[in-house]
């Protein structure tokens, strides 16, 4: 059990991961039959015979799929430590999220053990939520001789040592690759809107139930093909702890990482309202925070020259004192992400508010009503 403090926060210390590692092994090591359970075990070959699914289903972790039920296709995506499919589970269009660990013998016990962990982490924070602006968790396997890949030679085994998450497939990308695509044209202020306000729910919704997500970036945020927007990878997430002291290390990405992240100092889910900040100027401009500065420049110029990417003038007020209260230097000064909803919704749209292209402006036309993409 986890140990919750009065206001219901779990403390992140305090999930033993290795309790969980040590059960799914053992959930996985089948045991010997003995002479004196000769006869048990041939009556429950019986039964697995005759109820074989069912027996399954018992014994499977309540967030596990049946491996021989998931067809793994093409690569959508390439990370540090795996790769993202596109896949078939059921009949469902499904992601597949790839771990490898590695073949025996090439990776230490402790990075091993690592892996282990931060997977275990990711299904563990991810499998029990439940909101149409977070994406959807379907299942996952850790470990299994049952996967298979779909080639142009038919289907393939996959090694025992690869584990996966499989998620709802969500056809409209990345919000990031949406940006990049109407870096020139911009969008319609109503459109701005929406999709900040997508992802403030979704977020608002992690907080309520006590997650930090840690690397809130366009990047991880999806679209389906409503262009509604879903927060996706929970590789780093973490359950809030009570303590502000026990959350402490840079995790995130550089030019989202909050200035108490990238000084390394204790943090708490007002990182991931900093983080919003930064999209939704990101979601304004369509375009890169700090395009001019290094990856070394960064951290100075945010953590000790408070610096913040440039507002354009055109931008209304309502939408920019949004951005400056989530990119506040003092944490406890930012808002709450359901008072950030409570902004966002009472911004009125339709008097337009859009960026319009450079090679389109006149004046200060920046402020005239533009039609959507």
């Amino acid at each position: 059990m986890l140990e919750k403090n009065n206001d219901g926060f779990v403390r992140a210390d305090l999930i033993d991961l290795k309790s969980i590692d040590e059960q799914l092994e053992k959930h996985l090591n089948k045991a010997s039959p003995t002479i004196d359970d000769d006869h048990h075990k041939m009556k429950q070959r019986e039964e697995d015979i005759n109820g074989g699914d069912d027996v399954l289903n018992k014994q499977r972790q309540e967030w596990e799929i049946d491996p021989s039920n998931l067809i793994i296709k093409t690569v959508i995506a390439r990370g540090t430590f795996g790769t993202v499919h596109r896949g078939i589970y059921d009949g469902q269009d499904v992601a597949v999220k790839m771990l490898d660990w590695g073949e025996e013998g090439h990776r230490t016990e402790a990075e091993i053990a690592a892996l282990r962990s931060a997977f275990t982490q990711e299904v563990v924070v991810w499998h029990k939520l439940d909101h149409p602006n977070v994406t959807k968790f379907i299942g996952a396997t850790m470990g299994s001789s049952e996967l298979q890949i779909q080639t142009e030679n038919g289907l393939i085994s996959l090694p025992s040592n690869i584990c996966c998450v499989v998620v709802e497939y969500l056809p409209g990308g990345a919000l990031k690759s949406f940006l990049i695509k109407n870096r020139r044209r911009k969008l319609a202020f109503k459109v701005v809107i929406q999709l900040a306000l997508d992802m403030a729910r979704g977020l608002n919704y992690l907080h309520s139930q006590k997650i930090v997500h840690r690397d809130v970036k366009t990047e991880n945020m999806l679209l389906d093909k409503t262009r509604e927007v879903k927060i996706a990878d929970f590789g780093v997430a973490r359950i809030e702890a009570s303590n502000p002291n026990d959350m402490t290390g840079e995790t995130g990405t550089l030019g989202y990482m909050a200035p108490e992240v990238l000084n390394g100092n204790p943090y708490n889910r007002k990182c991931d309202v900093y983080s919003f900040g930064i999209c939704l100027w990101e979601i304004y401009c369509c375009d890169m925070p700090y395009p001019d500065l290094s990856f070394s420049e960064i951290t100075s110029a945010v953590v000790r020259q408070n610096v913040r990417p440039e507002i354009p003038r055109c931008c209304p007020s309502s939408l920019a004192n949004v951005m400056k209260k989530c990119w506040d230097a003092n944490p406890d000064k930012r808002p709450e992400m359901d008072d950030v909803v409570a902004m966002l919704e009472a911004i009125d749209t339709s008097k337009g508010g859009g960026i319009i292209p450079p090679d389109q402006q006149q004046g200060c036309l920046c402020l005239r009503k533009r039609r959507g993409p």
